[in-house]
């Protein structure tokens, strides 16, 4: 069976700009395109030329993807030509393998937000297609409004989209611009529209306000379309565009897509999906969503003692696809909802072997639900479990002991009178018979206390030079102000791997301090560093 080419168009770099608190660099978006180039995506539209600096310099040379680079722009200005229009001449300019537009096909849009007439917009969309024809590159229309536009005014909406393709555009996006239009509505629409112009020049493009995204994209390609656009991990305006995250091993993992569809990424290709949407995670300082589905941390997280089990015998038991063909792992998780099969799976993950029927392994259950009971969390805190595991089951390293530690907190008026708080902390600890005391200060007493702690370790200090401590959560559990708290620390490497710590105490300090100590030391043995002699 001869399987029909789906292309795969990624806006992060533009779409994704307009997400609250986004603000790609031009370093930023050279190396997200590149992560997108090497995924396979067919399109990557890199901005919109002449509205900001850092679109024009992007544009400004070619940057020798093999993805198609696109241009984002309008179509040419009302009541200017297209040599008079700046904005448009700009897209002209533009060093890209293909030019988006984005057009009016919303009757109330053209008469509201352009102030014109229906027949005006129709020649301002023939016009500038024929523009970016004529220059030699690939014409795409992005037909804004189009699912609102066609519920309102059909006969309009679809001359607009027939208008763009008889001018010459490659492409004929469809666009829930504000993206609330259901996936049964999606799929009688573009049913309609690929009766008028061949499917395989329709797209796709929607957003996310009411979290149909992904599914109305997938409606979209049931009913004919041939194109999908969307962003890496959905960013986006408001909430968001369609996930290319969850639609790409959608349509190479599923087999009601997989078997009628190609596409340009190949399965080593996908298998970067998890690294692509990481390092994007990582451009935006965000954490990962842990349950982001495919790539989150929690994809193929298994608690359940039953579900551990079954996996244990057969992953296809509760696994919908294997976690390795979008470059994940599978999580076997340590908490006081699982037993034996559980503490075994994560022993083994960890590369300890130990006999199911080892009394310790026993002892292993019980201390964990026992240090749950007050507080611990070991489903989030991998490495502090791997700690306690190994504390048990085998000889652990002392690197070094923490005799005592201050934290003092000041506030007074420094040298320009301004009223400023202070932390300072002291540590004091033993490394290889030798006393060492070591003092920081920091933004807060935890901070403080974390960059004392992290002075002078002495043989130990390169292994931690690279050590960071890159979230801090604090959970109360019980009430009043001497309440029990939970800290949750997650620290990062140089070569970006990350770990989670936990310390549980009624003092914030001494909890921020436990899990402090777990992280470091989860370091030092993963590292290989020597015990003390």
């Amino acid at each position: 069976m001869t399987r029909e080419t789906l292309s795969l168009y990624d806006t992060t770099l533009r779409d994704g700009a307009q997400t609250h608190g986004v603000d790609f660099s031009l370093e930023d978006k050279l190396l997200i395109a590149e992560q997108l180039d090497k995924l396979g995506l067919d399109y990557v539209e890199a901005g919109y030329p002449g509205a900001n600096p850092i679109d024009t310099e992007l544009f400004s040379k070619d940057r020798k993807l093999g993805a198609k680079v696109t241009a984002f722009g309008m179509t040419k200005r009302p009541g200017r030509s297209i040599s008079n229009d700046p904005g448009f001449q700009a897209l002209l300019a533009a060093e890209a393998d293909a030019i988006c537009l984005v057009g009016k096909t919303w009757d109330f849009h053209v008469d509201v937000a352009l102030g014109i007439t229906l027949e005006e917009n129709l020649a301002g969309i023939k016009e500038s297609v024929e523009a970016v024809v004529a220059s030699g590159r690939e014409a795409l229309l992005d037909c804004e409004h189009f699912f609102d536009g066609y519920k309102a005014n059909p006969g309009y909406a679809l001359e607009c989209a027939k208008t763009a393709y008889d001018a010459g555009a490659r492409w004929i996006v469809l666009c829930d611009t504000n993206g609330g239009t259901l996936p049964e509505e999606v799929e009688a629409i573009v049913t309609d529209v690929v009766a008028r112009i061949p499917g395989d020049h329709v797209g796709i493009h929607v957003h996310n306000d009411t979290d149909n995204g992904v599914a109305n994209s997938l409606a979209a390609v049931r009913a004919g379309a041939r194109q999908i656009q969307g962003t890496l991990n959905g960013v986006g305006e408001r909430c968001g565009n369609a996930n290319l995250t969850s639609i790409i091993p959608t349509l190479l993992l599923k087999s009601g897509y997989a078997d009628r569809f190609e596409t340009n990424i190949s399965p080593e290709k996908l298998s970067t999906l998890t690294h692509a949407s990481r390092v994007l995670d990582e451009m935006l300082n965000q954490a990962p969503d842990r349950h982001a589905p495919y790539v989150g941390e929690a994809a193929f997280a298994h608690k359940g003692g039953i579900h551990v089990s079954a996996v244990k015998k057969d992953p296809r038991t509760y696994e919908h696809v294997p976690p390795d063909s979008v470059g994940n792992v599978r999580k076997l998780l340590v908490s006081n909802q699982g037993g034996r099969s559980n503490i075994l799976a994560q022993l083994e993950s960890i590369g300890l072997t130990v006999s199911k029927d080892d009394p310790r392994v026993g002892r292993l259950v019980d201390l964990v639900k026992e240090r749950e009971a007050v507080g611990y969390a070991y489903e989030a805190a991998e490495a502090s479990f791997e700690l306690l595991a190994r504390r048990m089951l085998e000889t652990v390293p002392q690197f070094f002991d923490v005799d005592s530690f201050r934290v003092m907190v000041e506030r007074r008026h420094n040298a320009l009178g301004e009223l400023v708080t202070v932390s300072e902390a002291t540590v004091k600890a033993r490394i290889d018979g030798n006393s060492v005391m070591s003092v920081g200060e920091g933004n807060g007493p935890i901070n403080a206390l974390d960059n004392a702690l992290r002075k002078d370790l002495g043989p130990y200090q390169s292994y931690i030079d690279d050590l960071k401590l890159v979230d801090y959560k604090v959970r109360i559990l019980t009430g009043g102000t001497d309440a029990v708290t939970r800290v949750l620390v997650e620290s990062r490497d140089g070569e970006g791997r990350r770990w989670f710590t936990v310390g549980v105490s009624p003092n914030i300090v001494d909890a921020s301090f436990e899990a402090l100590l777990d992280s470091i030391n989860y370091k030092l043995i993963r590292d290989g560093a020597p015990a003390p002699s």
